[in-house]
């Protein structure tokens, strides 16, 4: 299984909505990188919420139910869209400040390349992250 961490902003989508959908695409990734990333994704693999520009804070944990399909907002025909299930919020949120103060996580992509809006994470920061976080890894 991989990890993945995937960036909403609350007032387009929030975890709320996510958990109330339950199951549902992530979808409108234009990005070259960020899509390669949805391609990359396989079933069971889990991926961090982060609710950006507003909070800017991780907030739950969702998994991959369908593997990347196209996008049908995307009239080029490159981009691609994954289906994710609300899986769990997590009790304490881990905040994008934490993170960037956290020498374990220097090199995470949320860190390097904050723009990214699907991005892999390590299984060590995963672990870090969900521990920070109070959740299971």
């Amino acid at each position: 299984m991989r990890h993945w961490l995937v960036k909403s902003e609350p007032f387009k989508w929030s975890w709320d909505q996510q958990v109330a959908a339950g199951t549902t695409h992530w979808d409108g990734v234009r990005n070259h990188l960020a899509a390669s990333h949805l391609r990359a994704m396989r079933l069971g693999d889990r991926c961090f919420f982060y609710h950006s520009n507003e909070g800017m804070e991780i907030v739950g944990i969702v998994e991959v139910v369908r593997e990347a399909y196209p996008d049908p907002s995307d009239e080029s025909g490159k981009f691609v869209m994954v289906d994710l299930r609300a899986l769990a919020p997590l009790p304490r949120p881990v905040t994008l400040k934490q993170i960037k103060a956290d020498p374990r996580l220097s090199d995470m992509a949320l860190v390097r390349m904050s723009r990214l809006s699907v991005q892999p994470v390590t299984d060590d920061e995963w672990a870090h992250i969900c521990a920070l976080g109070g959740a299971a890894a």
